[in-house]
């Protein structure tokens, strides 16, 4: 089976990519910005006409789409989530090698939910912020392009390569300089938050599991439970060996901080960010995750302890 990853470099296409050339029957082509790409191409720049010629040469049975951005203007998000996925679109109605096509989508495409609820994929989208917005009307063009499609809606990924300034991040961060600098005493804010953690790996295994499918629509990958910020602050501390205290800080209404938390300092007293979550998406998020299971035959293998070790261990890594 020939697939087109494009956005391999990517958080999740990372492990996308790892998944599928484990896969002996898959043989894989990136497509990027980058110089390691095999084929440079800038979707938010690159005309459907030049992708199709490419498409129409190397005729992959699958497309995976993980490229895009999670931060910027609306005007950058738009160009990077929107306009690269309709020129995604476009090539693959205009080739003629009739590719399947794995989007990867987000759980900000919801927005807020109901506290206690788990949100299926008949939920009625009302994204909170630019980036839910461009993500949702990606999904729109996948669904409305006539194509043998996908939407993976993907809720809140961790696990290894979790970027430093995504909210488990910069936990662990804080975390590390709190234990760097001896301080008995670690500040955070936002730690009511409850979101629906799943490894980025299982998200990969999903990703396989629905290139292979005849799968269509939206399907939601997330582990189906909702985890408040402070548990998942208490197990990384406890991952970490940290024995300091954890005093949780009630943020003002005011400007998004960018930290999440800092070490203690008498000097310091502004509260952390008062949303660690800049999704959009309020204070609860949970996914409803059986369609996944019934029409992928997928369910989530790694716990949140699993995974935030490994963001530990690499925040412990860093000098």
């Amino acid at each position: 089976m020939r697939v087109l990853l494009i956005g391999a470099n990517g958080y999740i296409g990372r492990f996308v990519a790892d998944r599928l050339l484990a896969d002996p029957a898959v043989q894989l082509t990136a497509l990027g910005r980058g110089d390691d790409a095999d084929v440079r191409f800038d979707l938010a720049s690159g005309s459907p006409g030049a992708l199709t010629r490419f498409l129409d040469a190397v005729h992959p049975g699958v497309v995976v789409n993980c490229a895009g951005a999670i931060r910027g203007g609306a005007r950058e998000l738009t160009r990077h989530n929107t306009v690269a996925v309709a020129t995604v679109c476009e090539a693959l109605r205009r080739s003629g090698c009739g590719a399947r096509l794995v989007q990867i989508g987000c759980s900000a495409e919801y927005g807020p939910s109901q506290p206690g609820s788990s949100t299926a994929e008949d939920a009625v989208p009302r994204p909170g912020g630019p980036y839910g917005v461009s993500k949702l009307a990606a999904t729109e063009l996948v669904l409305g392009s006539g194509l043998d499609a996908v939407v993976l809606r993907i809720f809140s990924p961790a696990g290894p390569g979790t970027p430093a300034g995504s909210p488990l991040g910069r936990l662990a961060e804080a975390m590390r300089r709190a234990m760097q600098s001896g301080d008995g005493e670690l500040k955070l804010g936002g730690l009511g938050v409850q979101r629906d953690f799943v490894d980025v790996r299982d998200v990969a295994r999903a990703v396989h599991a629905a290139s292979l499918s005849a799968a269509q629509g939206v399907i939601n990958i997330g582990s189906g439970r909702a985890v408040r910020l402070r548990d998942a602050a208490a197990v990384l501390a406890r991952v970490a060996g940290y024995g300091g205290a954890l005093h949780e800080l009630d943020a003002p209404p005011g400007p998004l901080r960018s930290a999440i938390g800092h070490p203690r300092a008498d000097s310091d007293h502004a509260a952390p960010m008062a949303y660690p979550y800049p999704d959009g998406c309020g204070s609860w998020q949970q996914a409803d995750v059986r369609t996944a299971r019934d029409r992928l035959g997928w369910r989530p293998r790694i716990n949140l302890e699993e995974s935030l070790a490994d963001i530990w261990m690499e925040a412990a890594c860093r000098i």
